[in-house]
């Protein structure tokens, strides 16, 4: 969804520190090398003004200047639109495809499967005050997650990055994705030694970085988090 609501000076992205879709257009942004702000929202007290922005209640929400992005799909579109260099969507029609295509995989499949059962009930809702963990949701999530862990593996059999020979939109959600489940202390690299290197790769870069360094009160990511060489 985009609008034009009122100006901006900068670019300014709403964000969640464990939204991994937030986190994704954050390495967008400074790929592209690109100034911005960024502005911490609780999704879950669903505050007005946030919703004025985005009444679906999602994250992240892209300002700039004029124009309200909102949806994480549009807001990575919109930049590689506005900013087109260096291209992260692809420069083929057969590699935007395949981008877009583990775009979904990993801002939806990978979300619904990993991510949500994880992070959401063992932090989400800690911060949110929404009850209990439900254990039988985490250990699904413990489960599903060896199975894009090979799935990784068998890309990087074939392929330099996750999509072709370079870097693109695909890396970068799906190492967003890694990234909060990550500070939950649940990805188990030690057993998928493919899946480490490739997010190696994108942990060291200076794009990356600031997740890394991402804190919230009261909760603490493992040691190895923001190591680079863990």
């Amino acid at each position: 969804m985009v609008v034009a609501l009122g100006g901006f000076k900068m670019i300014v992205c709403v964000h969640q520190v464990l939204c991994a879709a937030s986190r994704a257009l954050r390495v967008q942004l400074a790929e592209k090398g690109l100034s911005f702000e960024l502005r911490a929202e609780r999704p879950w007290e669903r505050a007005p003004e946030f919703l004025r922005l985005n009444p679906a209640g999602e994250l992240p929400v892209l300002l700039d200047e004029a124009r309200t992005v909102a949806g994480v799909l549009p807001a990575l579109e919109y930049v590689e639109e506005v900013h087109p260099e260096p291209p992260l969507l692809g420069r083929s029609p057969e590699q935007r495809a395949e981008v877009r295509r583990l775009l979904h995989w990993f801002l939806a499949k990978f979300e619904h499967e990993v991510t949500q059962p994880i992070v959401g009930e063992k932090l989400i809702k800690r911060l949110s005050a929404g009850g209990a963990p439900n254990s039988r949701a985490i250990s699904a999530g413990r489960l599903n997650i060896h199975v894009h862990m090979d799935y990784i593996a068998w890309l990087m059999e074939r392929r330099r990055w996750l999509a072709g020979e370079t870097m693109t939109l695909a890396d970068i959600a799906a190492a967003a994705q890694f990234s909060v489940v990550d500070f939950a202390g649940e990805v188990p690299w030690t057993r998928h030694p493919e899946a480490k290197d490739w997010y190696a790769r994108i942990k060291s870069r200076p794009t990356f970085r600031p997740l890394l360094a991402d804190r919230l009160p009261g909760i603490v990511p493992p040691a190895h988090y923001a190591d680079l060489d863990f």
